[in-house]
């Protein structure tokens, strides 16, 4: 019986430790891919939540740009950088590496009946975790970047906002922030999986196996603009309630709905997020990518089915 099961032993422990790698390699690439392009976008996100905190005043980006460096100064566009940073990070490494981690359960559970369904509750599981990681440091973002006299920083935001709200004061835009994300994952990880898949087999018509690092990042690039750009209009609404409920506009969910307006929802600080999302998008699918491609792994994004090489004439 020993003898018996040391093998199968062993080749557990190998297949663990085989997955926990590749998890590991994904939430890494994750967390750096997302902490960099976040940081990147700082200015284009002072904008959009001081745009979104007070419509009146800062009723354009040209607008708001003007103003805030006429008030503030140049330095005001960089408010809010380690929260980005750090906060953005969290949510990227716990984003990309649950719903890998996710998407291989669910796919055994599941039995790959149903991919669209596996996509969507990997979405949504692993944006849970990122949420949960990147509360608190969206709350004392934003209140840095619309509130000037709130805090510098991180160092001192998060005493400040414990002393005057205490704990939950950190996830007082928990539910809003989910009802943000979690369209926007779902919606994320779905369209580049189809885009990825379409690309790939009617494109350029071969298997992802078969092309070089260079096709498939450049794959990843298209997909995940897509994929950016249809997630910010599905989650702009719920982004500006965020930015209400934490600079206290509105004391609850529902009085920052009625307070916003329906249309506003939809529409206020759409363009600018489209200019923020896209691109901040594009730059982590490419920046996560390119790490997984130099570790010696595939890039990302499921092909349906073998493309065929040889046509019917």
């Amino acid at each position: 019986m020993v003898t018996l099961e040391k093998p199968l032993r062993i080749k557990e422990d190998c297949h663990y430790k085989a997955a926990a790698g590749y998890y590991g390699i994904c939430a890494v690439s994750g967390m750096l891919s997302a902490g960099t392009t976040h940081l990147a976008m700082t200015p284009l996100d002072v904008l959009k939540v001081n745009m979104q905190v007070n419509p009146v005043k800062y009723s354009s980006i040209y607008s708001c740009f003007t103003a805030i460096l006429r008030e503030q100064g140049p330095s005001a566009f960089w408010r809010g950088w380690a929260g980005k940073l750090i906060g953005y990070g969290v949510q990227g490494g716990c984003r990309f590496g649950f719903y890998e981690y996710f998407k291989s359960l669910y796919s055994d559970v599941l039995d790959n009946s149903n991919r669209n369904l596996v996509f969507f509750m990997s979405s949504a599981s692993a944006e849970i975790f990122a949420n949960l990681g990147l509360c608190p440091f969206e709350a004392i973002k934003v209140r840095v970047q619309a509130q000037p006299h709130f805090a510098k920083g991180l160092l001192d935001g998060f005493p400040r906002l414990y002393a005057s709200e205490g704990f939950l004061g950190f996830y007082r835009g928990l539910v809003p922030l989910l009802a943000r994300s979690l369209p926007f994952s779902i919606v994320m990880f779905s369209t580049f999986e189809h885009s990825a898949d379409f690309l790939y087999r009617t494109v350029i018509q071969r298997r992802k196996e078969d092309c070089s690092k260079s096709q498939q990042l450049g794959v990843t690039c298209l997909a995940g603009y897509a994929a950016g750009s249809v997630g910010s209009f599905v989650s702009n609404p719920a982004d500006n309630i965020v930015s209400c409920l934490y600079n206290r506009k509105a004391d609850s969910l529902l009085l920052a709905i009625k307070k916003i307006g329906f249309s506003n929802l939809l529409t206020r600080s759409l363009p600018i997020r489209i200019m923020l999302v896209g691109p901040a998008v594009t730059l982590q699918w490419l920046f996560y990518d390119t790490i997984k491609v130099f570790s010696g792994l595939p890039a990302s994004g499921e092909v349906r089915t073998e493309v065929e090489t040889d046509r019917a004439n």
